[in-house]
This record gives structure tokens, C-alpha cells and sequence, in this order.
């Protein structure tokens, strides 16, 4: 009901429309100095070292899901959200660690040897065919000569689960993926909820092996993939709640989350404790801020296998929390020194509330941020449930994206400090007690001039 609210104030409102925002005539435009003034209750109380701090403590270990390292950051988070106040709940949840078990690939005519890796959740089985080479297996790299065939495929450009869509798509019978360059190793490759399909990483120099056998002819293969299956672990998501000045409650719901999980074997220093410890920054400065609008703090487990913690979460709501959650802010990989610049990815492409605010609020303190398309973080479980939300991250991703070298030196104070500011004033402008539903035209946002950026991470 309130989210509906909030979207009818918008259209009959003002500044800002459904899909972007755009001046009405009839109304004076908001006033760029005022809207400084109450952006700087906020911004002006967030601090860059603190954040380096938070990242610099969770990043001594990994933190991937179902581990020791985990549990520790779960509980500094928790410890954080209860010193500055907040009701804070730890959710518990079954996840699965992966048993890569056996896998091969034996060539029809002449022997090849290479190290294999089941992919996480492969399917178990064994598949001979002729090897079809696809690229990064973009969708213009895939034609439908893949269909009946083993999909041979570069890492790098494109997630794992568009590379593996895009050949299925096609009729691909297996996969086999090698490592981008300038990597070393074959411990990498992640499988989605449908994707039933064998595959297997190998290292870069026996992938090129393939590519090249395949220019002189074809090339039949049978990939295998046995035993493989999943353990059980438990994840955790932190949820801390503030609640609204009694005397103004409008009923919404505002979240902004991060993913606290780092992948196996890495610091995660960027991904994602810089965007823990943003939402961390904005929970202690919110604490003792008046609000008309529920605030909720969320950091999210096993995002590296799958968003499981944040599709947790986003189920356990009950059809009322999610009819009254009117913008989901998602801080993913918010600090690297080497990566591009902010944008902000929606699930489907479109505009919504949150990018909307967030454009604006970027255009007052430092430049507009454009929009993107993108899915693979925890925004999309919002998404799903028709919750406006976008992920904050900035892109391309920088050259140690997933490694042990996402370290806390890669970190730059001023693109966090940037970022929490944008994120910290949009969240304000939703939430502060003299816009309730954002119907009032004198305080309501001044609007952006953003575009649509096919940016890729």
C-alpha cells in the first residue's frame, strides 16, 4: 500500500516520475541550496577512515560462506549494529560447500592431458560431442552451430551465468571453460538453479591447446563430471532495524545491504568489505538521525554462491513488510582504487525510485551517476519481489577482482567516502520526517538529467 502511495505522490508529485525524473511546469523547482543543507546532516558525519578501518579488520581473513571467517565477521557486524543501538537479528541458513568429485576430458583421436574442476553445481554426468569454440560466449559469439556440441569457452567479459545461459540457449550439451589471461589455476566456474549441464575449468594453456586443434578440424570429446556433490554448511545474514520517530511513522520501509561473504581464499577487501563497511558507516549515523520511514541494515551470506543469504531474507518477508518496502540500496565492491567509475545497475534496465534519488543526489555532490543493467548481486531478490532497487558499484571491475590480491592497499578513501555520501543522501531524502511519501513539492529532490551506460563490470 505505501510503496503505492509513494509511486502515485511521485507521478501527481513532483520532481521526479516512475521512470525518471523530469520538471513540471507548474511547479517551482526545488531550491539546490536546501537540498545541500539536509544532505549535509548527513554527509558531513561520515568518515572515510572509519570505513578503512572496518574494511582493514575484516579483511585479516576470508570470509567465505560456511567458514570460521564468516562467523567472526557475522559477529563483529552484529556487535556494531547493537553498539549504536539498533534491534539486531542474526538469520541462520542451510547453504552447500561444493564436492568438485572426478571430472575429465578425453579427446576421440589424440591424447590431451589437462587438469580438470568441476564447475559448482555441476551436473553429474558424461557427455560426448563434437567441441564448438565460443569466445567469452557473448550472445553474439554464440550461433546455433553450438547446438548437440561441447560449448569451449574463455573466461572473462561476462558473468559465468551469462556465458552458460547463452550456450544453452543454443543447445549446448557441455562446457568447458578456460582461464582469461594474465590467471593462473582452474578453481573457478559457478552453475545456477536450471543450468543442468557438465562443465569444467581448466587452466588457460590447455584451453589455447583446444582453440588451436580446433582450426585444423573438428574435434569430438567427452566431458565427464562424477561424484560431485554438495556439503552442508550454515550461513548468516545481520539485520538491524531502526525504527521511525513514533509521532511521524508513514509506515515505509527503506534497506540498504552489502554481502559480508568474501570467495574462498580471498580478503575481500573491496569485495564486499568495503560495501559492509559503508552500511555499517550509515547505520551509526542514521542511528540518532529522526526518520518517518523504518530503516533497515542488512549485510548478506553466501552472495558469492548463488545470493542465497539475500533471497533468504527477501523470503522471509511477509507480504506486508514487502508492499511497505518502497527502495533497496545495495553497496557491492564501493572502494578500489583501480576500478571505473559509480554506477548504478537495475535487474531489467529501467529507472527506477532508487536510481532516480541516487542520480540526484550524486549531481549535488559530486556528478550525476548513470544507470546500467545488470543482475548477479544482492539487489535482484528486491527486484523479484517489486521492490525498487539498484546495486551501487563501481565499473569495470578492477584486475583483482576475485583473487588474494583484493587487498586492503587497493582501497581509496575518497571513492568510499564519495559513494557512502551519494548513497547516505538518498536514503536521507526518502527518509527524513518533512518528506513524508515525498508528496511535498518544496523539499522534493531537484532532478537529474541521467542516461542509460551499456558499461559492462
Amino acid at each position: 500500500m505505501y510503496r503505492k502511495i509513494l509511486t502515485a505522490a511521485l507521478v501527481a508529485g513532483l520532481v521526479l516520475s516512475p521512470v525518471g525524473m523530469s520538471a513540471d511546469a507548474n511547479q517551482s523547482k526545488p531550491n539546490n541550496q536546501s537540498d545541500h543543507a539536509f544532505d549535509n546532516k548527513v554527509i558531513k558525519k561520515i568518515s572515510s577512515e572509519r570505513m578503512y578501518n572496518t574494511i582493514a579488520l575484516l579483511s585479516e581473513q576470508p570470509r567465505a560462506a560456511g567458514t570460521e571467517g564468516e562467523y567472526e565477521a557475522v559477529q563483529y557486524i552484529k556487535s556494531q549494529f547493537e553498539e549504536y543501538g539498533y534491534e539486531t537479528e542474526v538469520q541462520s541458513f542451510p547453504i552447500y560447500n561444493w564436492d568438485s568429485g572426478t571430472s575429465s576430458i578425453t579427446l576421440e583421436e589424440g591424447s590431451f592431458e589437462a587438469d580438470t574442476q568441476s564447475f559448482y553445481a555441476s551436473l553429474n554426468a558424461s557427455v560426448t560431442a563434437p567441441l564448438e569454440y565460443v569466445g567469452f560466449a557473448s550472445p553474439e559469439e554464440v550461433s546455433e552451430d553450438v547446438e548437440g556440441k561441447i560449448a569451449l569457452i574463455e573466461r572473462g567479459k561476462y558473468s559465468f551465468y551469462e556465458k552458460v545461459q547463452n550456450v544453452l540457449a543454443k543447445g549446448a550439451v557441455g562446457v568447458i571453460m578456460f582461464n582469461k589471461e594474465g590467471e593462473s589455476g582452474n578453481d573457478f566456474g559457478i552453475l545456477y538453479q536450471g543450468q543442468n549441464i557438465p562443465a569444467v575449468a581448466v587452466e588457460r594453456e590447455a584451453g589455447l591447446d583446444l582453440v588451436n586443434r580446433l582450426s585444423s578440424g573438428e574435434i569430438k570429446a567427452t566431458v565427464s563430471v562424477q561424484d560431485a556433490n554438495f556439503i552442508p554448511k550454515t550461513s548468516y545474514n545481520v539485520v538491524a532495524k531502526k525504527e521511525p520517530h513514533p509521532n511521524k511513522d508513514n509506515g515505509q520501509i527503506i534497506s540498504i545491504g552489502a554481502h559480508h561473504d568474501s570467495v574462498p581464499g580471498g580478503p575481500g577487501a573491496n569485495d564486499d568489505a568495503s560495501g559492509v563497511a559503508a552500511t555499517l558507516e550509515l547505520a551509526r549515523i542514521m542511528a540518532k538521525t529522526p526518520t518517518d520511514t523504518e530503516l533497515r541494515f542488512v549485510t548478506f551470506g553466501a552472495e558469492e554462491k548463488g545470493l542465497w543469504g539475500s533471497y533468504h531474507y527477501a523470503d522471509s518477508l511477509s507480504d506486508e513488510e514487502i508492499d511497505n518496502s518502497v527502495a533497496h540500496f545495495q553497496l557491492d565492491m564501493v572502494g578500489s582504487k583501480d576500478s571505473g567509475d559509480l554506477i548504478m545497475f537495475t535487474p531489467d534496465g529501467e529507472k527506477n525510485l532508487v536510481t532516480d534519488i541516487g542520480a540526484s543526489a550524486g549531481a549535488r555532490i559530486s556528478e550525476v551517476v548513470d544507470y546500467g543493467q545488470l543482475g548477479r548481486s544482492d539487489h535482484v531478490p528486491f527486484f523479484e519481489k517489486g521492490i525498487p532497487a539498484a546495486l551501487f558499484i563501481h565499473a569495470p571491475l578492477e584486475p583483482w577482482y576475485h583473487s588474494p590480491e583484493d587487498t586492503l592497499d587497493k582501497i581509496s578513501k575518497e571513492k568510499l567516502q564519495n559513494v557512502t555520501e551519494i548513497v547516505g543522501a538518498s536514503v536521507y531524502q526518502i527518509a527524513r520526517p518533512d518528506t513524508p511519501a515525498l508528496e511535498n513539492a518544496n523539499v522534493a529532490p531537484s532532478p537529474a538529467d541521467y542516461d542509460f551506460d551499456y558499461r559492462p563490470l
